[in-house]
C-alpha cells in the first residue's frame, strides 16, 4: 500500500492503538478542477504558489472570464477550498496536537481562513445562493475557469458537458511550492472483523479485488486513485497531480477529524459571509472544546500514561 494512505488511516486515530486494521482501496485528490481549453486558448499558466494563483484570478477576471463559481449554498461545498488550503498551511495532525493542549486552532488557522474568505473576490456574485449541482453545471458550461472541488465531481460535470476538457492542479495555498501536497483521502477501504467466521472467505475476495487488473477496472469506471502501489493508469482529469500521486506528498482532508454534531461547514460558511476571523477562530477553539470533551480526556489519559511508561523505563534502566 501506499504508506500516504496507512498514515492517513493512522492519523485518524486520535489514541493511537497497535497494528493495522484496515485496507485502503482506493483515494479521491481534491484541488482545483480547471478548463484546460480556456486555459489553452488564453494562455494561463497553472499556477505553483499563492501568489501566482491570485495573480491569474486577476489576470483571468480582466481578460472577462469568471476565474471560479462555488456553491456554497450547500454548507458541505464550504469545506472543499477550506481543506485544500489547510492541507499546505496547517500540520496534518493539528487536532490531535489540540486535542493533546500543544496549540490552538487559533494559531494554526488563522491563514487558512484569511486565504478562504480571499477566495470570494474571484467567485460569482453572492456564491450562497447557488448549490453543489449549480456550480458544476456553471464549470460544465465554461462560465468559470476554475473550480474547487475533488475528482468526485468529474461524472457530475460530464454528464452536462461529457466533452468538457479537464485537469487538476493542487492547490497553491503556500507561497513555497515545495510545501504544497495534495489533499487526498480514502474513499474505499476493506476491514475484516476479528471475530468474523468467514475469514478465509473474506481474504480470498479481497485478494481478488487487490489484483492490478481490477484495481485499474474501478479506477476507469470511478476516476479514482488507487492506495495500492503498481504501474496503473490514472484517470486523465489528474495528470496535473499525478506526480504528487506517484510520490505520496497527499495529506488527509482536515474535515475527517472533525465532529460531525460541530457542524464546522455550517461555522465556514457563517464566517463567509460575516467575514469575521477572530471570532470565528474563537469559535472553532470553543466549540472543539465543547464537542471533544471526552476526547480530549480519553487523549490527555493516553500521554500521561506514555510518559509515565517513559520515566518507569528509565528509572529501571538507571
Amino acid at each position: 500500500m501506499n504508506e500516504s494512505y496507512l498514515k492517513i488511516d493512522k492519523e485518524l486515530e486520535f489514541v493511537p492503538k497497535d497494528g493495522v486494521y484496515a485496507v485502503p482501496y482506493v483515494a479521491n485528490a481534491a484541488g482545483v478542477l480547471y478548463n484546460k481549453d480556456l486555459f489553452e486558448e488564453h494562455g494561463w499558466a497553472v499556477p505553483t504558489t499563492w501568489d501566482e494563483f491570485t495573480a491569474l484570478c486577476r489576470q483571468i477576471q480582466g481578460e472577462g472570464v469568471l476565474p471560479m463559481f462555488f456553491g456554497f449554498k450547500d454548507t458541505w461545498n464550504c469545506l472543499a477550498p477550506w481543506n485544500a488550503i489547510s492541507v499546505d498551511l496547517a500540520p496534518s495532525d493539528v487536532c490531535s496536537l489540540v486535542n493533546k493542549g500543544e496549540t490552538t486552532f487559533t494559531e494554526q488557522y488563522r491563514e487558512v481562513a484569511e486565504r478562504t474568505l480571499a477566495l470570494l473576490e474571484f467567485a460569482q456574485e453572492d456564491p450562497f445562493s447557488y448549490g453543489y449541482n449549480d456550480a458544476c453545471t456553471a464549470f460544465a458550461r465554461g462560465e468559470s475557469a476554475m473550480f474547487v472541488i475533488g475528482s468526485y465531481a468529474v461524472p457530475q460535470i460530464q454528464s452536462v458537458n461529457p466533452d468538457i476538457n479537464i485537469d487538476t492542479f493542487v492547490f497553491p495555498a503556500s507561497n513555497q511550492a515545495e510545501e504544497n501536497v495534495l489533499n487526498s483521502g480514502i474513499d474505499l477501504q476493506f476491514c475484516v472483523m476479528a471475530d468474523s467466521p468467514n475469514k478465509e472467505a473474506a481474504y480470498e475476495v479481497l485478494d481478488f479485488l487487490l489484483q492490478d487488473e481490477n484495481v485499474q477496472l474501478y479506477l476507469d469506471n470511478q476516476n479514482a486513485v488507487p492506495c495500492k502501489n503498481g504501474d496503473f493508469t490514472l484517470p486523465g482529469v489528474l495528470d496535473g497531480v499525478a506526480s504528487y500521486i506517484r510520490e505520496g506528498k497527499m495529506v488527509d482532508y482536515q474535515d475527517h477529524h472533525y465532529p460531525t454534531e460541530m457542524s464546522v461547514d455550517a461555522m465556514i460558511q457563517t464566517y463567509l459571509m460575516d467575514g469575521n476571523t477572530d471570532v470565528f477562530l474563537e469559535k472553532f477553539d470553543r466549540e472543539w472544546q465543547r464537542y471533544n470533551r471526552d476526547l480530549i480526556i480519553k487523549v490527555q489519559n493516553y500521554e500521561r500514561e506514555q510518559e509515565k511508561k517513559v520515566s518507569e523505563g528509565g528509572e529501571e534502566n538507571d
